[in-house]
């Protein structure tokens, strides 16, 4: 077997894995009777939130040669017992002693945003959202301080968080812990407290980790996963037939060789495609045909050599109503070459006026007939958004708009904004809103360079808006989120459907 079926053929194993742990979910009893406790640390996330602290304190130079030794020391060691835990726990609350609950909470809610949110599992994300419709408790079970779990527990919807309390006078720590430490048996003694504090039964429950240390934590509970466990907990789920639910490598400072490699080849058949499109457009000294040979040519020589594939549910859409207003949830910068390889010509995006002054990408813009928008003026919203609206009713070129106004940090949705909806309804054009699953696990946020797999995408029939009117504007914005709401949430059963049928394929 080739390294390239060996990896097709672990990447099947995972994602038959993925839907059996879903399956499991939805076939649990539903209620708040059923409990779903996740650890945090290498569970939920891909690797540690206390490295983003840490990493922080170095930057501002806040770590004196002892403490950076005998870190060095515990990390070479690993936390194999409480003792090493404890130890571990005894250099951060000296750190931390003296210091404000509340400046450390808006710390650990800007790291989570600038970095521990795109170490999110997004095969985790699924399972949490599966068990909360089927109304279970959600639960955070972490040896960390709330500093680090609370505000990946609010982006989850934690219904509550177990986790290491730090002791505080007056808003102020005082380095020594309420209670015991939620590292091994620590975690396991509250689980089996919470639940029985909560009126459920244990057996019904379901626990998530993947250290060696949770094993008492997860032979609590009736319903055990390993996580991309050690390989210690790996043997033991093994032995006693627990599940493994292997989630996708979120990357790091150091990409791997192979995602090197892809990368330089996306890039490199974009370039060679940008080539070839410059060619044309000066034979027939057109600028959109330069546009629309670089987007279709160059995204489909990129994807090719790079092996990463789209899958697309109602391809016919994107063709059967131009123009008009492709509307797509932004998770990731490679949306934009997804984009480009769905609807291939006669499509541009809109950008913010100052956009064009920014030097190289402010001329790239101009090429690529971007539709540039002035929103400073809120009093003259509507005439602002006629640069937009012209190259619609004007010059019949379709615009690709993120109603989100910027990307996720999470797969989490965020609100929309209604300009994309305004700029319709004064163009007389349909909205075609376009799902976009995982582009996230091909790119994740903040990462440079691109993991191999299948992007998949929902595109939904044309939205009729010629009834529509501004003031409602709003309203239309809810009712088209509440579409891609309900896509992203049954897209394990799509998923199945599709594979009974005819997959789309671009």
């Amino acid at each position: 077997m080739s390294q390239a079926e060996g990896a097709r053929a672990e990447g099947a194993r995972s994602e038959e894995a993925r839907a059996e742990r879903l399956r499991a979910v939805r076939e649990a009893p539903p209620g708040p009777g059923t409990i779903a406790y996740f650890d945090y640390d290498g569970t939920v996330i891909d690797g540690y939130s206390a490295g983003a602290f840490y990493r922080t304190r170095l930057r501002e130079f806040d770590v004196g040669p002892v403490e950076l030794v005998r870190t060095i020391l515990s990390g070479m060691r690993g936390i194999r017992t409480d003792e090493d835990f404890k130890e571990f726990l005894a250099i951060t609350l000296a750190t931390w002693t003296g210091r404000r609950e509340d400046e450390l909470y808006a710390l650990g809610r800007t790291l989570f945003r600038e970095e521990i949110a795109g170490a999110l599992h997004p095969e985790v994300w699924e399972l949490v959202a599966a068990h909360r419709e089927r109304g279970h408790q959600v639960v955070m079970a972490s040896s960390a301080t709330r500093f680090q779990v609370q505000p990946m527990a609010d982006e989850l919807g934690a219904d509550r968080v177990l986790c290491t309390e730090l002791e505080a006078d007056d808003g102020v720590l005082t380095g020594r812990v309420v209670g015991v430490s939620l590292w091994g048996p620590g975690k396991a003694a509250a689980v089996r407290a919470d639940a029985a504090a909560h009126g459920a039964d244990i057996g019904d429950c379901f626990g998530y980790a993947n250290g060696t240390e949770d094993a008492e934590f997860l032979s609590a509970v009736g319903n055990p996963v390993a996580v991309s466990p050690t390989d210690s907990l790996r043997r033991l789920a093994g032995e006693l037939g627990w599940p493994v639910l292997d989630c996708a490598p979120r990357g790091g400072l150091f990409p791997d060789v192979g995602d090197l490699a892809r990368t330089a080849v996306f890039y490199g058949g974009m370039a060679g495609g940008l080539a070839a499109a410059a060619g044309a457009g000066l034979l027939h000294r057109s600028r959109r045909t330069f546009v629309d040979m670089a987007a279709g040519v160059g995204a489909d020589v990129a994807f090719g050599l790079a092996g990463i594939g789209v899958e697309v549910t109602g391809a016919e859409h994107l063709v059967s109503a131009r123009p008009c207003v492709f509307v797509f949830n932004h998770q990731s910068k490679f949306d934009v070459p997804i984009l480009m390889k769905l609807l291939r010509d006669g499509f541009t995006g809109v950008a913010k006026a100052e956009a064009a002054q920014i030097p190289v990408w402010g001329q790239l813009f101009r090429i690529a007939d971007v539709a540039f928008v002035d929103r400073s003026d809120t009093r003259r919203a509507r005439q602002a958004l006629q640069p937009a609206v012209d190259k619609l009713r004007t010059d019949g070129i379709s615009l690709a708009i993120a109603p989100e106004g910027t990307r996720s940090p999470t797969p989490r949705l965020g609100p929309f904004k209604k300009g994309a909806f305004h700029i319709a309804m004064q163009a007389g054009v349909p909205v075609v809103p376009i799902v976009i699953r995982n582009a996230g696990e091909i790119m994740w946020r903040g990462a440079q360079t691109l993991r191999g797999g299948t992007v998949q995408v929902v595109v939904h029939p044309p939205i009729d808006t010629a009834h529509w009117v501004p003031e409602e504007a709003g309203k239309y914005a809810e009712q088209v989120r509440g579409l891609f709401l309900d896509t992203l949430t049954t897209w394990p059963e799509r998923r199945t459907d599709r594979e009974e049928g005819e997959p789309g394929d671009r």
